[in-house]
């Protein structure tokens, strides 16, 4: 299976966060970013995130899964089964000033990922699995929540130069044939995988 087929839409997201221009990249190397579970978009955003110099904190529900996390470049990680508030975590990480940026992923966690946000920080949505509540004033002091979408040919051909540059590879939970397709979706939906479930289809 080539990685092509799995980097495209969960490496875009992340390349448009934080490798939109010289100038931005360069300021990452001095800024903390927190990524959320071990999922196919946040392995890419943890490896993406180390290879421009920041400091990585990484949240999962299991210590193996944030155990990957660091082989793939987190600095710190937080179980938030061992600590459901993990915005305070992250707080005291970061001698409480809070993380430049956040990956939020599934949605109903935003008014954590906001939490943990420091003054002038952005939260990256780019999945809404579940609902979330938010209170406006956990926007007040200088907060962006931003919206992520898959952008043009130009931002995927700067993502493939990231990609190519540090050498990135896609991390793959397990691969499915066609005819599992269900199964690879309860695998899916059961959590315990790190990185992208694949489903194959044979064209031969």
């Amino acid at each position: 299976m080539r990685p092509v087929a799995v980097v495209r839409r969960a490496g875009y997201v992340i390349e448009d966060e934080l490798h939109r221009d010289r100038r931005r990249q360069r300021r990452l190397r001095r800024q903390q970013a927190t990524r959320q579970g071990t999922g196919g978009v946040s392995t890419f955003a943890i490896q993406f995130a180390a290879a421009a110099g920041a400091r990585v904190i990484s949240t999962s529900s299991s210590d193996d899964k944030l155990s990957s996390a660091r082989k793939l470049g987190a600095s710190e990680t937080i179980n938030y089964r061992i600590h459901p508030e993990w915005q305070q975590e992250a707080l005291r990480l970061t001698d409480g000033r809070g993380v430049d940026h956040v990956v939020e992923v599934g949605g109903g966690t935003i008014d954590r990922s906001v939490g943990s946000v420091a003054v002038g920080g952005q939260v990256h949505m780019i999945g809404a699995l579940s609902n979330g509540t938010l209170s406006p004033r956990l926007l007040v002091p200088w907060k962006t929540l931003r919206g992520v979408m898959v952008g043009s040919t130009a931002d995927h051909e700067a993502m493939n130069r990231m990609v190519a540059y540090h050498k990135i590879r896609p991390v793959v939970g397990k691969v499915f044939p066609f005819d599992e397709a269900v199964e690879a979706y309860r695998y899916l939906e059961s959590a315990s995988h790190v990185g992208k479930v694949v489903i194959t289809h044979n064209h031969g």
